[in-house]
């Protein structure tokens, strides 16, 4: 232990004497650190954040549509959507053996209607769900109540109304439960308050996906299809019993409601999980990317290291032969300079560290990112810090190290 005290503080003197070379190769590795924990932090906070908004969708999601893509002009276009009321009730008794945990037929109406109370009005979504659509979208209340089996059987016209909607129809503080407002041309009863949801990643790099859900009125599909007149289905969103056979449920779905139509119509599904696979692979080849640059740098650092550590063995060339004629060992001279080479990639790690903190804290202050610091990163990133140091120095040390005295002495 002494021993090792007296080479860092032989280490710690070499170093200062050169300040201005040090300081250099310091910042050179700093740079690199900074540069692997920032994009290690900002990968993983973009992940999360992505994973997050993919979350109010349903990760168990699934969606079974009509294809409406028909190139053929021998084939007549056969109107409708392909699902209508019956094929639920198929659907319901099948689900077990589908793999279905929560299905929701879904009915749109995409006039673009306007929610009036009053003199206010406001632009939304009207949604026709079931019952089970909450638990498949991760929805939440803030008040009142869910829509019920009872409003679904007897079409009544109760709404899930979103916080934009409130918001826009409501003064601040006004209590919207039980009161009644205007979509389009008939009147609606708010029985629940969905609370808020964030899509504004997916939104800002232009997802579809990203639609607003703050301006969501959601009611019965049956009375929806009373209103429309009609017994079609839009689509089906359905959260699977199995992440990993989520395409498997899907497909069954497609192939008993084509059985059901005679083959009339064929039919398209989507999976959160295919999106998740390939959000996944592009986060991840993103932060490769972005590793492999933050890694050059800390390359760049090393070889800094290295041609000081050679510099040093040139100028103190005397130094190494008086040493060694003293009865210094060559693993003495050996670790001296290893030492020195670990000391300026260990401050500079840890220098850096310190500047990739600050840099990431101002990172997430511009952009609201999610400051996510990956420990195992934090740790790796300083001990190949070190180690770069370290293999950086081993070729001018072992130079030094087998220099022979009388020639050392010698030198210039």
């Amino acid at each position: 232990m002494i021993a090792l005290t007296d080479r860092v503080g032989q280490a710690v003197a070499a170093l200062r004497d050169n300040r201005l070379r040090t300081a250099l190769s310091v910042l050179g590795i700093a740079i690199g650190i900074a540069a692997v924990m920032i994009v290690s932090t900002i990968s993983r906070g973009g992940n999360h954040l992505v994973f997050s908004e993919l979350q109010t969708f349903g990760l168990n999601s699934a969606w079974i549509y009509r294809d409406w893509d028909n190139d053929s002009p021998l084939e007549r276009r056969r109107e409708g959507s392909g699902i209508d009321s019956r094929d639920i009730a198929a659907l319901q008794a099948a689900r077990g053996e589908l793999g279905i945990r929560h299905l929701s037929p879904i009915v749109r109406d995409y006039g673009e209607p306007s929610a009036r109370r009053g003199g206010r009005f406001a632009n939304v979504q009207l949604i026709g769900a079931s019952v089970a659509y909450p638990d498949i979208v991760n929805d939440t209340l803030l008040g009142g109540r869910r829509l019920m089996h009872h409003d679904v059987a007897q079409r009544l016209p109760a709404a899930l109304v979103a916080p934009e909607v409130i918001a826009k129809l409501f003064d601040d503080g006004e209590d919207p439960l039980g009161r009644t407002i205007e979509v389009g041309e008939r009147r609606v009863r708010i029985v629940g308050l969905l609370a808020g949801k964030s899509r504004d990643f997916l939104s800002s790099i232009g997802s579809a996906g990203g639609q607003n859900a703050n301006d969501r009125i959601v009611v019965p599909w049956t009375w929806l299809q009373r209103v429309r007149g009609d017994r079609a289905v839009d689509h089906l969103h359905i959260a699977v019993e199995d992440f990993d056979r989520a395409g498997q449920t899907a497909d069954g779905i497609a192939q008993l409601l084509a059985r059901r139509h005679d083959g009339l119509f064929n039919y398209t599904r989507e999976t959160m999980a295919t999106y998740i696979a390939t959000t996944d692979s592009i986060l991840s080849g993103v932060a490769i990317v972005g590793t492999i640059a933050a890694s050059v740098s800390l390359l760049v650092g090393g070889m800094g290291i290295m041609n000081m550590m050679g510099t040093a063995v040139l100028e103190r060339t005397r130094e190494i032969g008086l040493r060694r004629a003293v009865g210094a060992r060559r693993r003495d001279i050996l670790w001296q300079f290893l030492i020195e080479a670990a000391l300026i990639s260990l401050v500079g790690g840890l220098l850096g560290l310190a500047i990739g903190a600050v840099i990431s804290l101002i990172v997430v202050w511009l952009t609201g990112f999610p400051l996510l610091p990956s420990v195992p990163v934090i740790v790796g990133a300083l001990l190949v810090s070190v180690l770069v140091g370290v293999l950086s120095g081993l070729l001018p040390a072992r130079r030094a190290a087998k220099l022979e005295p009388v020639i050392a002495l010698r030198a210039d």
